[in-house]
């Protein structure tokens, strides 16, 4: 009889901490003894205070920062070696596409750090530019598209070598709100035709409650996870998600939980925010 390995986690954080100029009189306390594992396919909500260490933890797990200590596993690997290998995407509030770059060759450009060839990322490219309902707009140069649009550009070129992982820090924050919302149906799309887990930062409440099926509570620095919620709306939310007694009640819950750990925190606290 044969066995088959368990698939890894998709994120396993284990006691993992962050001070910025350790050692320093100006040292920061950024995160302390965060414990954190996402499965694969979980779309999972960082929420807390303005300083509290949501995007540093964002940038632990990309490796883009090393950890004081603690350990991060990305599909069972060392972070670094996950980021090595391109196991993840990234989408940030600016879409931080290259003006001089048309649609399509923003899109293609991770892979052609891959080592694609032209013909193959073209391709790829262009299916992810459908993906995102933006097929029409391969030659388009980034300053033509509106700042919705831009953003499903960056999504579909975060997605194009098809990584396992998005990570995403407020990819919508500067977006109108009726643009915002589109985003975020768009994306729970995309996310459940690629069997992506998403890693995603925001202040907005009602946001992390209708893309989540977790949302991570934050404390303010030193940044700790206080309360995680579990979100049980169902796999295809839609408009009449956002009018369910459910998706309220589930927004009281995290609202309630950040009062409370900024009632603890007293003014110090507030002033963080």
């Amino acid at each position: 009889m044969t066995s088959t390995a368990a698939t890894p986690d998709a994120v396993e954080i284990t006691g993992l901490s962050k001070i910025f100029n350790a050692g320093r009189t100006n040292a920061v306390e950024a995160l302390v003894d965060v414990d954190l594992t996402i499965a694969p396919g979980e779309f999972v909500s960082l929420i807390g205070p303005s300083g509290c260490g949501k995007s540093t933890l964002l940038r632990l797990i990309a490796n883009l920062l090393e950890p004081t200590s603690g350990t991060v596993l990305v599909n069972g690997k060392p972070a670094a070696t996950a980021r090595k290998e391109q196991d993840y995407g990234m989408a940030f509030q600016q879409s931080g596409l290259f003006e001089w770059r048309s649609v399509v060759r923003n899109i293609e450009l991770p892979l052609e750090l891959k080592g694609w060839d032209k013909a193959r990322r073209r391709a790829r490219a262009l299916e992810m530019l459908d993906l995102v309902k933006l097929g029409d707009f391969a030659s388009h140069m980034p300053w033509q598209l509106s700042g919705g649009m831009q953003q499903r550009v960056a999504i579909a070129r975060a997605l194009a070598a098809h990584p396992p992982l998005l990570l995403m820090d407020e990819p919508f924050g500067a977006l109108d709100e009726m643009t915002r919302e589109h985003m975020q149906a768009e994306l729970l799309q995309i996310c459940a035709r690629t069997s992506t887990t998403v890693v995603f930062v925001t202040h907005s409440i009602p946001e992390a409650v209708y893309l989540s099926n977790r949302v991570i509570v934050m404390s303010p620095r030193p940044g700790r996870i206080t309360e995680i919620i579990d979100v049980d709306l169902g796999t295809d939310r839609d408009e009449d998600t956002r009018e369910a007694s459910e998706f309220y009640g589930k927004i009281t819950a995290v609202r309630e939980a950040l009062r409370g750990i900024e009632l603890a925190a007293g003014p110090r606290g507030i002033e963080d925010r």
